[in-house]
C-alpha cells in the first residue's frame, strides 16, 4: 500500500485513538446494530480517559460515514485535534479493536483498507467517449465528440455514382477516436491517474488504445463489460474496476514475497528481517517495502522527536540519541516507514520475517 495516504499523521499531534470494529450494512436493523456497537465504544473510551471532544468527533465519523454495502469493517483514527482516518474497510478485523497510545494503530488499514487511487473511466466507441475523472474521492464527467461523421454506413441503399461511403465512416470512427486518446492524455498528464479503465465494444477499446502514447498505454486497462450507450450497469463497471485495484494489491503482495525472499536467499544486503535489522534501515532511510507480519506486543525505543528508532536503548544511545519514548513495534514502524515513503506490505502465510518484521530495501546499507 502506497504510504503517501498516511503522511497527513507525521503532522498530527497526538496522543492517538485507533478504533477498529464491524459495520457490516446487511441486515435490516443494520442502523440499529450500529447505534449499539458505538455505545460499547463510547463506554470503553470513556474507561481509557479520551477527551469528550474528540469522543464527540469519533462519534460523528463512525454515525455519519455513508453506510457500506453488506459485510464490511470500519476504521477510525483521531488525533488530539479530532478524527484522521474515517473509511471502510474490505472486510472487519477478527475482533474489536480500542488503542489509545502516542502514535496511531494503522495495520489494519494495510491488511483490510481500500486503495482509492485516482484514474480516468473512458466509455468509448467510434463516435466519441465519456470520460469521468475519479480525483481525490470525487468524480468529474464529460464527453468528448471528435466531430467526425458519419460514423456508420447507410444499408440497404446502391452507392452508384457516389463511391463506397465505408472510407468516409471509416475515417470519421479514427477521428473520433484519436480526439478521444488526445483528451485521455490531457487527463492523465494533468493528474495524477493511476490507471486508465477502457469500456467498450471491442474494436473501439482496441482502436483507443491503439492511439494512446505509451506513457498513457502502460496505465490502461481495458474491461469487459459492456459497450457505451448499452444500458451496461454502472455498479457492474465499479466492481470490475475494485476487482482490478485488488488483484494489483495481491500482485504487489507477491512481488514484495518474491524480491523479499530472492534478496533474502542470495544476501544481498537489500532485504532485512528482525527489529535491530529493520531499524537500522529504517534509520538509513534504505527502506522501500516494509513487510509487517505478527510483531506481537514487542516494542522499540525513540528519541524525544521522533527523528531515530532503535530495537532497545542501548542501540539507540550508540546512534548518540538520548531514548526518551518506548513505543509499540506495530505502531512506530509502520510510521517511520512512511516518514520515507516506503510502501506498506501486510504479510500473509508466504512470508515470516524474524520478530514478524521485515523490509526489502533501496540498496544495501550498513546494517
Amino acid at each position: 500500500m502506497d504510504s503517501e495516504r498516511f503522511r497527513n499523521l507525521l503532522e498530527t499531534p497526538g496522543p492517538f485513538v485507533s478504533v477498529y470494529f464491524e459495520d457490516s450494512h446487511n441486515t435490516h436493523d443494520a442502523a440499529e446494530q450500529l447505534d449499539l456497537k458505538w455505545r460499547a465504544l463510547r463506554e470503553q473510551l470513556e474507561r481509557e480517559g479520551v477527551n469528550e471532544s474528540v469522543t464527540a468527533d469519533i462519534e460523528r465519523a463512525v454515525l455519519d460515514l455513508r453506510p457500506p454495502i453488506g459485510w464490511s469493517g470500519r476504521a477510525v483514527v483521531a488525533g488530539a485535534d479530532g478524527v484522521v482516518v474515517n473509511e471502510h474497510l474490505l472486510r472487519p478485523t477478527a475482533t474489536t479493536v480500542v488503542r489509545v497510545s502516542e502514535l496511531p494503530y494503522i495495520v489494519p488499514i494495510v491488511e483490510h483498507g481500500f486503495e482509492t487511487p485516482d484514474y480516468l473511466l473512458v466509455v468509448v466507441d467510434h463516435t466519441g467517449a465519456d470520460i469521468t475523472v475519479h480525483i481525490d474521492g470525487a468524480f468529474r464527467t464529460e464527453t468528448v465528440d471528435g466531430g467526425g461523421y458519419p460514423v456508420h454506413k447507410a444499408s440497404g441503399a446502391e452507392t452508384a455514382g457516389y463511391g463506397d461511403p465505408q472510407p468516409r465512416t471509416e475515417e470519421a470512427g479514427r477521428k473520433n477516436v484519436r480526439a478521444v486518446a488526445e483528451r485521455v492524455a490531457e487527463l492523465v498528464d494533468g493528474n495524477r491517474t493511476d490507471a486508465v479503465f477502457v469500456v467498450g465494444e471491442v474494436r473501439s477499446r482496441s482502436d483507443l488504445l491503439a492511439e494512446l502514447p505509451e506513457r498513457v498505454l502502460v496505465k490502461a486497462a481495458p474491461l469487459q463489460v459492456g459497450a457505451r450507450h448499452s444500458g451496461h450497469d454502472f455498479t457492474e463497471v465499479q466492481q470490475a474496476i475494485e476487482m482490478w485495484f485488488q488483484r494489483r494489491r495481491l500482485n504487489a503482495i507477491d512481488d514484495a514475497a518474491g524480491r523479499f525472499g530472492a534478496e533474502i536467499g542470495r544476501q544481498s544486503g537489500r532485504a532485512a528481517e528482525g527489529l535491530g535489522a529493520v531499524c537500522s534501515a529504517l534509520r538509513q532511510g534504505a527502506v522501500d517495502t516494509l513487510i509487517v507480519g505478527d510483531i506481537g506486543d514487542a516494542t522499540v525505543v525513540a528519541d524525544e522527536d521522533l527523528t531515530t528508532v532503535a530495537p532497545n536503548a542501548d542501540v539507540l544511545s550508540e546512534q548518540g540519541a538520548a531514548p526518551a519514548r518506548t513505543l509499540r513495534a506495530d505502531e512506530a514502524l509502520p510510521l517511520f516507514a512512511i516518514s520515507v515513503g516506503a510502501a506498506l506490505v501486510r504479510t500473509d502465510e508466504r512470508i515470516a520475517p524474524a520478530d514478524g518484521i521485515g523490509a526489502v530495501l533501496r540498496y544495501a546499507p550498513s546494517l
